[in-house]
C-alpha cells in the first residue's frame, strides 16, 4: 500500500475477479500502461476523499513482427497475418509515439531500414578463436618476452 493512501503499491496484486481471487495479467506494456492510469486515478481519487472504482483490464490485443514485412494480430477475435497484419503493427505503434515529429522521424527511420535492408539487431555468429590457440601470458613480463617464453621448449 502506499502509506496514507488505500492505493496499493503493486497493481499486479490489486486486480481480483468478482470473489475477491487475484488475476495474473500478461507482463506486457498495454497492461501496465493501463495500470498506471489506474494508479494515477485511484491516487487523485483517494486524496479527493473518493474511493476508486475497481481495475478492469481491457485487453485490445497483440501484435508481434516475425520478419521482413510479416506480423501476426490478434485484435478482438480478430485474426491477421502477413502483410496486413505488420502494416497495422507499423501503423498502431505509430499511433502511440507522442508528437507529430516523433512519429514522422520514427517512420522516415524505419523506412529508410526497410528499404536498405537495414537490421535492428545485431548478433555475432562467429566463433571466438579457441583458447589453446593463445599464447601464455607471464605476469610483469613484457609481451615479446612473454612471447619468446611461450615459444622456447
Amino acid at each position: 500500500m502506499v502509506p496514507g493512501s488505500g492505493v496499493p503499491s503493486r497493481l499486479d496484486r490489486a486486480v481480483q475477479d468478482a470473489d475477491g481471487n487475484p488475476v495474473s495479467l500478461p507482463g506486457l506494456a498495454p497492461v501496465a500502461m493501463q495500470q498506471g492510469r489506474y494508479a494515477a486515478g485511484a491516487i487523485r481519487d483517494r486524496l479527493r476523499g473518493r474511493q476508486p472504482p475497481p481495475f478492469h483490464y481491457r485487453d485490445k490485443g497483440n501484435l508481434a513482427t516475425i520478419g521482413r514485412a510479416k506480423a501476426v494480430a490478434d485484435i478482438k477475435g480478430l485474426q491477421l497475418s502477413g502483410l496486413l497484419a505488420w502494416l497495422t503493427w507499423l501503423f498502431v505503434h505509430l499511433f502511440y509515439l507522442i508528437g507529430l515529429q516523433n512519429r514522422l522521424l520514427v517512420f522516415i527511420r524505419w523506412t529508410f531500414s526497410f528499404v536498405t535492408r537495414g537490421r535492428g539487431a545485431r548478433l555475432i555468429t562467429v566463433q571466438a578463436i579457441p583458447p589453446t590457440t593463445l599464447a601464455p601470458v607471464v605476469r610483469g613480463a613484457p609481451a615479446a618476452q612473454a612471447q619468446d617464453e611461450a615459444e622456447s621448449p
